[in-house]
């Protein structure tokens, strides 16, 4: 009796190590895991089809496509949608946003955007709209439940800081957002991680992208060469409840016949900066 007790003692130890040996690799996957998906902005691929961006964004390890006009258009047909987001969940991505779109006071012209984003299944329309589309605006994103995001675009553009963008939301339903692009805001002479903590629960997307110099006139580096400060701005986005379905999308608009490496490089340095800031 002895010795069967202390036999059946020894196999019930041993299952238990199997059982914590086998559970390993799943809880150091789980530790690995991020809330937030790293995407990329197509336009960085503008030097491929439409099929090789694709398989390129796959293998570069991107989870998340931000589409834009040259690859997918807004008045692309049903069919042709469909086999885009059959391309997309094949190679194990999703679509998180399509941009950067002009919104006018055209309220035929901006239904029909927001219906090809519908159709797409996206979340965010990354824009430009001018002053005197929002009170249509305001109309879409309730009828679709779908977020406009503000993209800025640099000194001289009308959305240049991020007042500008907080000025023009004002008033407007909270779906009514921005999608920083952290670069153009560094050519502003803005700080990243300010610009994300003013955008509070109103910042929809963002473009990853660093430039050398904090003036106008510039040229784009590799993340964390310039300005930018890759793990400040996932720690802004995680203090500031940054939406888990907002687009995260790396642009790097340098060498377009050629970008494959440096992109990898930045994938690298950003994918590390979600690692340290828990995200």
């Amino acid at each position: 009796m002895q010795f069967l007790h202390s036999s059946r003692r020894q196999f019930l130890l041993a299952s238990s190590a199997v059982l914590a040996g086998a559970s390993l690799p799943r809880l150091a996957a789980a530790a690995n895991e991020h809330a937030y998906k790293l995407g990329i902005q197509l336009y960085s691929l503008r030097g491929f089809n439409v099929d090789q961006a694709l398989q390129h964004a796959s293998d570069l390890g991107f989870e998340q496509v931000e589409f834009y006009s040259g690859m997918l258009p807004t008045n692309a047909s049903a069919d042709e949608i469909k086999s885009i987001q059959k391309k997309v969940s094949d190679l194990g991505m999703s679509i998180s946003a399509h941009g950067v779109n002009r919104l006018t006071k055209d309220a035929d012209a901006n239904r029909k955007i927001f219906e090809f984003a519908k159709a797409v299944g996206i979340p965010t329309i990354t824009a430009d709209p001018d002053p005197d589309s929002f009170d249509n605006l305001d109309q879409l994103v309730q009828e679709f439940d779908i977020r406009v995001a503000i993209h800025n675009h640099g000194p001289k553009h009308r959305y240049n800081k991020a007042i500008d963008v907080l000025h023009a939301i004002e008033g407007h339903d909270a779906r009514i957002g921005a999608c920083a692009d952290l670069g153009h805001y560094i050519r502003s002479g803005q700080r990243e991680t300010e610009v994300i903590r003013l955008f509070q629960g109103r910042l929809y997307g963002i473009h990853l992208k660093d430039f050398a110099e904090m003036k106008d006139k510039t040229h784009g580096v590799i993340l964390g060469k310039g300005h930018l400060d890759v793990e400040g701005v996932f720690g802004a986005l995680k203090a500031t409840d940054f939406p888990e379905n907002g687009a995260i999308s790396l642009e790097y608009e340098e060498n377009p016949k050629d970008p494959i490496d440096d992109i990898r490089q930045c994938v690298t340095i950003a994918k590390a900066a979600m690692d340290k800031s828990g995200v």
